[in-house]
């Protein structure tokens, strides 16, 4: 088989795996925004798999720029999955598709205009220097919620996948920008699309592995309780840490604490910090440790806000004294549980004395 064979073999596989990963997506998930974002970058990537070329130095043919120019998008895209696959709070906006389009619309201008005006190496060193940034970006998404995560399969499989698409795109931002004007050859390019059906092969046998509601969960369930049922007897011992805990929220308000981690709660238990997680997980019921906290804190919050005696109390000074850092956040969490905004919950409560 020659290189050239080889190499749309490579490209060909790297389709169709995407194509039923996307279609998987889909169908299982489609009413849940992270999945959805998922289809998208999976049907980014195809036109990725289809265009992308090491070699820049020929001048790229105006039909092919619109696939060079979503091929470029695709790693906006990407941000905004891990985003939204690492917060559950997370909406889209207007300006994240005007994100894309600023990025697609300049990766098009490189192929059909700067690049051919003798700017080269200026088209493609920006796009790939955009490319690293927002990779950047959903690298220190995941690093920032990896801790707060409770679900441990999720957690692995998060980190792999944007991991494994991270070091790939990554790799191949440097290698365009080292190289760009040389003619790297057949070999480079049927090695590089190897690797690409290689990471996306790893990714689909990642992501078979996990419970795809471990991954992306079926949505906006109400929060639960945060008094737990008495177990089963033999569960004596985790009934006991979850007593602990429970009085370390209630009597100690230790929620209040800034920037309290689940490290802290672990070592006050005395227990190990993955005993923990699943406690919370598996016996409350919580799949976010920021959720956790913010229900007690939001417990706490909506008892001040329906004290008669503390009616001239700030809206702000409530939610700093229950542990929230400022009022936006705050805002968002007491909405995503009650429904209401806080100085609605207020007046419902006023008017109904």
């Amino acid at each position: 088989m020659t290189l050239a064979a080889t190499e749309l073999a490579f490209r060909a596989a790297s389709v169709a795996l995407l194509l039923v990963l996307a279609a998987s997506l889909l169908h299982d998930f489609r009413s849940v925004l992270a999945a959805r974002l998922g289809a998208a970058f999976v049907l980014s990537s195809v036109a990725h798999a289809v265009s992308y070329s090491l070699d820049v130095t020929s001048r790229i043919p105006l039909w092919h720029a619109p696939l060079v120019a979503l091929s470029t998008g695709t790693i906006v895209v990407f941000w905004l999955f891990t985003r939204a696959l690492f917060d559950d709070e997370f909406r889209l906006r207007w300006w994240h598709g005007l994100i894309w389009a600023l990025v697609v619309a300049f990766s098009f201008a490189g192929c059909v205009w700067i690049a051919p005006s003798g700017h080269v190496r200026f088209s493609v060193t920006v796009v790939n220097l955009i490319v690293l940034g927002f990779i950047a970006l959903a690298v220190g998404q995941m690093i920032a919620s990896w801790p707060a995560d409770l679900v441990e399969r999720r957690r692995r499989v998060r980190v792999f996948i944007v991991c494994a698409i991270a070091l790939y795109g990554g790799l191949n931002a440097v290698l365009q920008i080292a190289v760009v004007g040389q003619h790297v050859g057949a070999v480079a390019e049927t090695l590089n699309a190897g690797v690409l059906a290689c990471t996306v092969a790893a990714i689909v046998y990642a992501m078979m592995r996990v419970d795809g509601a471990d991954l992306f969960p079926a949505a906006a369930e109400p929060a639960p309780p945060t008094i737990f049922s008495q177990p089963a007897a033999d569960d004596s011992a985790d009934q006991k840490l979850i007593d602990a805990l429970m009085r370390l929220m209630a009597d100690e308000r230790i929620y209040r604490q800034e920037s309290i981690t689940i490290g802290v709660l672990a070592t006050r238990l005395k227990i190990p910090e993955y005993r923990l997680r699943r406690l919370i997980n598996q016996r409350l019921g919580y799949r976010n440790f920021n959720v956790f906290l913010n229900n007690h804190r939001i417990e706490e919050a909506k008892a001040a806000l329906a004290d008669p005696a503390q009616a001239e109390v700030p809206v702000i000074t409530i939610a700093m004294d229950a542990g929230f850092q400022s009022l936006g956040p705050f805002n968002r969490a007491f909405k995503a549980v009650t429904g209401v905004t806080p100085t609605e919950y207020r007046r419902l409560n006023a008017a109904s004395l």
